[in-house]
């Protein structure tokens, strides 16, 4: 059989090889995706590998370290993660602007463990990742100088405060998982408070957790020994 005058026999398994490759890729990064946001980055490189159904040698040729295939799953949230800041600091109420950036991050670590880790990890080897953490992070500077510009932000916030509640959100959430999945917007709720002046608008607190909920919660706790079931 003549192969077309256009693509040489060799050609034909370079191309197979290098689709074979770019599934492979895909699969790596669907399957990091899924365990990344129900366990957490705790997730073993093995354990990825197993998921996405390729050899642990496969997933090194796709992504040598773990800080390359955390920078590959987390760059849209990254990505979004930045652009919160820009709309919080283009809504003319600076500090309306502000509490609903805070709450914008928090529910992102909410819907994503992995990305809840992130926000309060440092990848030095992820340029990509940190080059967007550091942009989001001098947006928030302006943020905050804007907030309390208006009266509204305690001139005591800095900005390691968000970097705490960040950490303690993060906890929350590992900790309640299903059992309680909305007790963060309770902690959120308090911690706004907190920040703001005298005389600012407070935001409305969210309902706590039912009881019963909470005590599942810890029940779960209970049998794991930790938050990262």
């Amino acid at each position: 059989m003549t192969a077309p005058s256009d693509q040489t026999p060799d050609q034909q398994p370079d191309a197979r090889l290098r689709a074979d490759a770019e599934r492979n890729r895909d699969r790596i990064l669907a399957a990091a995706r899924r365990l990344f946001a129900t366990e957490g980055l705790g997730v073993s490189m093995a354990s990825v590998a197993r998921e996405a159904g390729v050899g642990k040698a496969t997933l090194g040729r796709r992504f040598a370290t773990r800080e390359e295939l955390i920078n590959a799953v987390f760059a849209d949230r990254m990505d979004a993660y930045a652009a919160a800041v820009a709309e919080a600091l283009a809504d003319p109420d600076p500090w309306h602007g502000f509490t609903g950036y805070i709450h914008a991050v928090c529910a992102m670590q909410a819907g994503d463990r992995g990305f809840a880790d992130v926000l309060t990890m440092s990848f030095p080897a992820a340029k990509a990742l940190e080059a967007r953490r550091t942009e989001s992070y001098n947006g928030f500077l302006e943020l905050i100088a804007r907030a309390k510009n208006s009266g509204h932000l305690r001139e005591d916030f800095v900005p390691e405060d968000l970097v705490i509640l960040q950490m303690a959100n993060a906890g929350v959430i590992a900790a309640t998982g299903d059992a309680a999945p909305d007790t963060w917007r309770r902690l959120v709720g308090h911690m706004l408070r907190s920040y703001a002046a005298p005389g600012a608008p407070i935001p409305a607190l969210p309902e706590a957790p039912a009881p019963t909920a909470l005590y599942r919660a810890m029940v779960r706790l209970t049998r794991t020994g930790s938050g990262a079931a």
